[in-house]
């Protein structure tokens, strides 16, 4: 109630959203809002993580505000304390949390959820130290840059936007500082299916003790859009979600009350429905590689002994049996949104750039009174960075 009416007086509960770096190396400043009440310097708070469950002491922490400040642009004012409905910036808290949390002096509060962002890293680049003595740095700052940018993922592997310039510029000039050598972008594409699997597949296990039967499915049209949306996800009752399923996409009720899990992160456009026969113990996201899909595991053998039916039995099984049910795959490519505004003598030859990227315009408005026009586009990410 307290944050509904954003209550000076009730208790605190502010969301943090972001980690921005400060003067001092290694060092963070939390970003967020107040909610509720008002936070200050010296105030004894309670730290809530993203894994943190009410009533558990795991990812919780108790601790005093070191300092709290302004922050405008570059700069940072100190100040005594800040009432709800601000923004401000918290010090001493950054050892606490990896990019979010949440600030509350109330025992019982539960923590803000973790924001969910309606768009994945599609672009891909490649990063090395100039030289290798330097590769300890450029890790630390790879972390640094990913705690300060909530889009920004990264990964150590053994072998385009303005949004990823600038974070190759911070990361070069304030988190790793040293000098970086750039790959050119590589754009992420995905397979999904065109058609169902017209045989059953099977894939045993390394020990040759497990095997798993599976098919694939396309999805319907406007399906992956849904789950996107959350009009289908896993924290939906079974049976309302079964019944939507079956009455707009004529699923089988049946197999729509067996969904087994969303992959690969638990909310995207992947689906595994478990339609065995037997009961058996498992589960995990389908891989990321694909989208549009369901996959279907129709009967699994088992070794009666745990030791000989592990993750690591298990798993690459699974990997392998759901690329081999992909026979009628389709690849797909990352589609930009592009939304354009402009005056109108220059419309003609924003079409004619966008024919020559295999952009296409679905939508043109003009401004009421204006004679600027608002143009929506859908144009490959690919096709973008070749042309930069």
């Amino acid at each position: 109630m307290g944050i509904k009416s954003c209550d000076p007086k009730g208790p605190l509960m502010m969301y943090i959203s972001k980690m921005v770096p400060t003067s001092a190396k290694g060092r963070f400043c939390a970003f967020g809002l107040v909610f509720s009440e008002l936070v200050s310097t010296g105030l004894k708070v309670r730290i809530m993580g993203p894994n943190y469950t009410p009533g558990k002491k795991e990812d919780l922490y108790l601790k005093l505000i070191q300092r709290t400040i302004l922050m405008m642009g570059h700069y940072m004012e100190p100040i005594k304390d800040v009432p709800c409905g601000n923004i401000v910036g918290l010090v001493g808290v950054d050892q606490f949390l990896v990019k979010t949390g949440t600030i509350t002096t109330f025992e019982h509060a539960h923590n803000v959820r973790v924001m969910k962002f309606s768009v994945s890293p599609v672009v891909r680049i490649a990063v090395e130290a100039k030289n290798p003595a330097n590769l300890p740095k450029l890790v630390e700052g790879l972390k640094r840059l990913a705690k300060s940018d909530p889009m920004v993922q990264y990964i150590i592997e053994e072998s385009g936007e303005l949004h990823l310039e600038i974070c190759l510029k911070d990361l070069e000039e304030d988190h790793a500082c040293i000098p970086i050598k750039k790959s050119d972008p590589v754009v992420s594409y995905r397979e999904t299916i065109s058609k169902e699997s017209n045989v059953l597949c099977l894939s045993k296990s390394p020990n040759k003790h497990n095997r798993l039967y599976m098919k694939a499915w396309p999805f319907p049209d406007s399906l992956a859009e849904d789950i996107d949306k959350g009009e289908v996800s896993a924290r939906q009752e079974f049976k309302q979600r079964a019944r939507y399923l079956a009455e707009k996409y004529e699923w089988d009720v049946a197999k729509a009350r067996k969904i087994w899990c969303f992959g690969p992160d638990g909310t995207s456009p992947n689906i595994l429905t478990d339609i065995t026969k037997v009961g058996h113990q498992g589960g995990g996201a389908v891989r990321g590689e694909h989208g549009g899909a369901r996959f279907d595991v129709h009967d699994v053998t088992l070794h009666t002994d745990a030791i000989h039916r592990g993750g690591g039995q298990i798993i690459p099984t699974a990997w392998c049996c759901l690329y081999a049910s992909v026979l009628k795959p389709r690849l797909m490519e990352p589609i930009y949104l592009a939304e354009i505004q402009c005056p109108e003598q220059v419309v003609g030859g924003i079409y004619s750039i966008l024919n020559r990227k295999r952009g296409h315009i679905f939508e043109e408005t003009q401004v009421a009174s204006t004679p600027m026009f608002v143009m929506k586009a859908y144009l490959p990410v690919k096709v973008l960075w070749l042309h930069r």
